[in-house]
């Protein structure tokens, strides 16, 4: 069963940090491409960054590169989405997702598996 569980959301002031976790059954983590997605009220959804099983490449939107770091624990079926130097434009409801194929890891229709999200709050 392919599932994903998105969990450390929460409200920050602005310059604080956040961490997501996202706990997936053993078929889903064993995707090639997983990502983290986020959408604030009235957008669109983005893609955060991404990771390739694989290899361990990553991805990032230039939005957050230097402040996110995407990882993955492959011992504990678990993505990670470590959040640095939060700004109040991070606000939104982050998803987790994973791509059974690959793909163009920026596109929401690269993915079939989707977390229900997580909300992060940054205030200033």
């Amino acid at each position: 069963q392919m599932q994903l569980v998105e969990s450390g959301g929460g409200s920050v002031e602005a310059g604080g940090s956040l961490r997501l976790a996202c706990t997936a059954s053993r078929d889903t983590f064993s995707s090639p491409l997983m990502a983290w997605f986020r959408q604030a009220p009235g957008k669109e959804r983005e893609g955060v960054a991404g990771i390739v099983r694989v290899d361990g490449r990553t991805f990032y939107a230039d939005s957050v590169k230097g402040r996110f770091t995407i990882s993955r624990d492959n011992a504990k079926n678990t993505l990670y989405l470590q959040m640095d130097m939060l700004k109040p434009e991070d606000t939104a409801m982050y998803y987790c997702a994973a791509s059974r194929y690959g793909g163009d890891w920026r596109i929401p229709r690269t993915y079939n598996t989707w977390g229900q999200g997580t909300q992060v709050t940054v205030s200033s």
